[in-house]
């Protein structure tokens, strides 16, 4: 029997309707043998965290192109640590300004993706949370 693979949830919170760039991450990690359950567009933090809850997610995958990234990360972190469910590890990706990694990281994002960071490097930085997990 091997090892579970590492589940993400690729997630589109808020209004924004461009999801392309979402479905690129959640094909990439596929490929590099990760399950992934995309939930499609227009989604609330509760609906995120209910759905990573039902599906066991080690990872949630936040896709933000509205500019509402810190307040839709700040909801659904206090939505997964209202759930009990803080173990689930948040990364977020999308149209992020510079100024604002720290502030995400701070809220309780484990990495952040602005747009132009590579496919390879979202991968790896996957797998290396996948690693520092696996004990």
């Amino acid at each position: 029997m091997g090892e579970r693979r590492l589940k993400v949830l690729i997630a589109k919170p808020g209004l924004d309707g461009h999801d392309r760039g979402a479905k690129v991450v959640a094909h990439a990690l596929r490929d590099a043998g990760y399950e992934v359950i995309y939930t499609g567009l227009k989604r609330t933090a509760a609906e995120i965290v209910q759905e990573a809850i039902q599906e066991d997610v080690d990872v949630i995958g936040l896709s933000i192109l509205s500019g509402a990234h810190l307040t839709l990360c700040r909801q659904l972190i206090d939505c997964l640590k209202a759930q009990g469910a803080e173990s689930i590890a948040v990364v977020v990706g999308g149209v992020i300004p510079r100024r604002d990694i720290e502030r995400l990281r701070g809220l309780g994002a484990r990495e952040v993706f602005p747009v132009g960071t590579s496919l390879p490097t979202i991968v790896e930085k996957i797998r290396a949370y996948a690693r520092s997990v696996s004990v």
